[in-house]
């Protein structure tokens, strides 16, 4: 699957035309600068505007400063995977087992394109400042709600009931997110096999869920 386009390259500096810069234009500005070993928090304001092809000061005519800009792009990856994996899982309703494994390779598709989407919210979780560790953290929670909504859903289809789904949803949310991680530093070679562990572990998850007599026994 083709990664979703949400943010183009910023246009040639040297354009004519060009006498404006919109907030899109800073976000693929510095979503262009960051990769697997540089984060937002690394980047510098006069950076981006030079990527951008602006003068630094055009800089405050969309963002107060480099704080805001990496909060917006965070909340722009955010949506944007949610909107491509969620379509993925309405693809694939005929079972738990197929919707896990087309979120799964969904998911790492999505670590592997070109607009580094994925990478904005694998790496500020972990390494950005405390904003953008809630901002992070936000998007983290609105996964967890949309995927708490199909389990339960897809449980009952199956004539089953999950043990605390939002529990679940949280467990399968951090895992995925986890193990993304740390794919990040691994070759895509590694990916299909990355691929089959965590679908196992995310229905080894999902088949305790619906075995509530185990949580009786734990008690």
């Amino acid at each position: 699957m083709a990664a979703a386009t949400v943010l183009s390259p910023p246009e040639d500096a040297n354009s004519p035309a060009r006498r404006t810069v919109s907030r899109e234009d800073l976000l693929a500005a510095a979503l262009k600068l960051i990769g697997p070993h540089r984060s937002l928090s690394t980047l510098s304001l006069r950076e981006v505007a030079r990527e951008a092809g602006i003068a630094p000061n055009s800089f405050y005519r969309q963002f107060r400063d480099m704080d805001e800009l990496a909060v917006a792009l965070i909340d722009v990856a955010g949506r944007s995977l949610r909107t491509i994996i969620g379509e993925a899982r309405q693809r694939a309703t005929s079972s738990a087992a197929s919707v896990v494994r087309v979120s799964v390779e969904t998911f790492m598709e999505q670590l592997r394109a070109d607009d580094k989407l994925l990478h904005v919210l694998l790496r500020e979780g972990a390494v950005g400042s405390d904003d953008f560790k809630h901002a992070v953290e936000r998007e983290l929670h609105y996964f967890e709600e949309e995927l708490q909504h199909d389990l339960v859903r897809l449980a009952a289809l199956d004539g089953a009931k999950l043990y605390k789904p939002e529990l679940v949803a949280t467990a399968i949310t951090r895992l995925v997110f986890a193990m993304g991680a740390t794919a990040m530093d691994q070759p895509p070679e590694k990916d299909p096999e990355l691929v089959e562990q965590i679908s196992t572990m995310i229905r080894m998850i999902i088949v305790g869920a619906r075995s509530p007599a185990a949580f009786r026994r734990g008690r």
